[in-house]
């Protein structure tokens, strides 16, 4: 027998016996393991099912994160992105468990297609299964900024920084809630014109980019906020302050001069009765009164410190001025108003808890300063103690209120202003308090404040009277209109002390004035309240 019929007669033996063992050789392609015959397999035995990509997906701006179901005995998956022209492979997960893939690096408010097809891996080979249906997916848009607004009596016009997407969506809050009042279905089209509002009534409004996938799913981006009064009013044409080198800026960066009265202590009954919404608005109309700043002393008789039926006294009279204010577009100060105490440190537990309350309450209105420590006195200095508790107060607010004004006091009833040269708070939206009394105050303090504008140092002036430092005696208008002369040269603003009855030369009204219903004109006014209104509305709207 020649060597080919050799070979041909060993095979078929081979063959034969192991038919008679009950084994074939196995199906995939250059394998040596033999398998029984009664389960011979072929490729389609070891392809794994089709996948289904499910239907919910989470994304934010730059990724996207597909589900999948699990396919039984699959040893892992791949997932593909279509870019335009191909499907491209993007990721090989290789555990037949994990049924989740995030795919982050992308654009902002775009569309996306994805497949997944799972595979088995058998002696070294993979199997694969068909891919799954594409999947049709989005990005969020980025968040919109609201740039400007314009206004009337009765509309506001929005507009915003454009973003990748569909279009925008735009919202108002109505009765306690937010409602999409508009849908812009043109992403190169970034203004809005809201009409049919009411004068002087302040409104809310958000706007925000949005994308939408194919089964019409909205993935929107961030809103942009707005608060806008309508009207003349102080707050409605000026929106929230913020400060720009030495000086405090409206909305539009230019620099705005704060003029205000102060009310005398609010936990005193007769003294605050000023902050009711007839009385203010005749500051506002009759006077030019932008700012309302309540006195809320904290440790003389009934201060907030006192006694807690005392701090919930005080708590509903800032509750009431600054509702008011708002009401009417002024401004309106907090101030935490030491005085008796000396060292802000000495309450400065019970200072925290106030403005924790405070900038959470008032977080969003537009309207409101704090003033954290009125005047600081007995010895201590900005660097001593007065800095240290400042940080501690400001950081307290910002948790809350980002970009309120915060009013800082300074050393020896807030004269010391020098000594924050060079050594200010970090915070950018601070200012430091310089107080006078125009017959004992004069021409030394005025150096000190120029010198102090001159470096840059951001400067106000939350509480002048036009007497001696007592509040009582020495009335004295030369050295006041010197003073208020110089303020206005530079844009700094000031708050008389103060709007009250009392029977003292720094009161602006007469005593037995009723505080509740102030008239307009003169009759009601002291000499110094005199000086003041006329003052005041000289420079009304400048």
């Amino acid at each position: 027998m020649n060597f080919v019929k050799k070979l041909t007669a060993f095979m078929l033996s081979a063959a034969a016996a192991a038919a008679v063992m009950g084994y074939a050789q196995g199906a995939d392609s250059g394998s040596n393991i033999f398998q029984p015959s009664s389960v011979i397999c072929s490729a389609a035995d070891y392809t794994p099912a089709k996948v289904t990509v499910k239907a919910d997906y989470s994304c934010t701006t730059n990724a996207v994160r597909i589900n999948w179901n699990k396919v039984s005995g699959a040893s892992g998956y791949r997932v593909y992105r279509y870019n335009g022209k191909n499907w491209v492979k993007i990721a090989t997960i290789h555990s037949g468990s994990t049924t989740t893939y995030r795919n982050s690096g992308l654009s902002s408010g775009t569309l996306y297609q994805y497949k997944v097809k799972a595979y088995k891996k058998v002696n070294g080979t993979n199997y694969w299964g068909e891919a799954s249906e594409a999947k049709y997916t989005s990005t969020k848009s980025k968040a919109v900024t609201i740039t400007s607004t314009s206004q009337t009596t009765s509309a506001v016009r929005l507009n915003w920084t454009k973003q990748t997407g569909n279009g925008y969506q735009v919202f108002q809050y109505k009765s306690g809630s937010w409602v999409k009042i508009a849908t812009v279905r043109d992403v190169n089209t970034t203004t809005y014109r809201v009409s049919g509002l009411s004068n002087n009534t302040e409104y809310q409004f958000k706007v925000r980019a949005y994308r939408t996938d194919t089964k019409g799913r909205v993935n929107a981006g961030t809103c942009g906020y707005v608060r806008r009064m309508l009207g003349s009013s102080p707050l409605a044409k000026n929106g929230p302050l913020s400060v720009s080198g030495a000086n405090i800026v409206n909305m539009k960066g230019a620099k705005f001069q704060i003029r205000g009265m102060s009310t005398h202590g609010i936990m005193w009954e007769n003294f605050s009765d000023i902050l009711t919404k007839e009385s203010l608005k005749v500051l506002r109309d009759d006077w030019g009164v932008n700012t309302i700043r309540m006195a809320m002393y904290t440790e003389e008789w009934g201060g907030y410190t006192t006694g807690s039926s005392y701090a919930s006294q005080a708590k509903a009279k800032v509750n009431q001025g600054v509702e008011n204010a708002r009401s009417l577009g002024m401004y309106a100060i907090i101030d935490w108003h030491i005085l008796q105490d000396g060292n802000p440190q000495k309450h400065q537990s019970e200072a925290v808890a106030f403005f924790t309350e405070m900038s959470k309450k008032y977080k969003d209105y537009n309207n409101v300063i704090y003033e954290i420590c009125n005047e600081p006195n007995g010895g201590v200095t900005w660097t001593g103690q007065i800095k240290s508790y400042c940080n501690t107060l400001v950081k307290t607010i910002r948790k809350y209120d980002p970009d309120a004004i915060i009013i800082c006091g300074t050393g020896t009833w807030s004269q010391d202003i020098d000594q924050v040269i060079g050594n200010r708070l970090s915070d950018k939206n601070c200012v430091y308090a310089l107080h006078f009394y125009a017959n004992t105050h004069t021409d030394w303090l005025r150096s000190r404040f120029t010198t102090c504008y001159n470096s840059g140092l951001p400067v106000i002036v939350s509480e002048f009277g036009t007497c001696d430092a007592s509040g009582n005696g020495g009335f004295n208008a030369s050295q006041t209109k010197t003073w208020l002369s110089l303020l206005d040269s530079k844009n700094v603003g000031y708050i008389n002390w103060s709007a009250c009855g009392k029977s003292e030369t720094a009161s602006a009204f007469l005593s037995g004035t009723n505080l509740k219903a102030i008239k307009s004109g003169t009759s009601q006014l002291t000499e110094s309240g005199k000086l003041i209104r006329s003052w005041y509305r000289s420079r009304a709207g400048k």
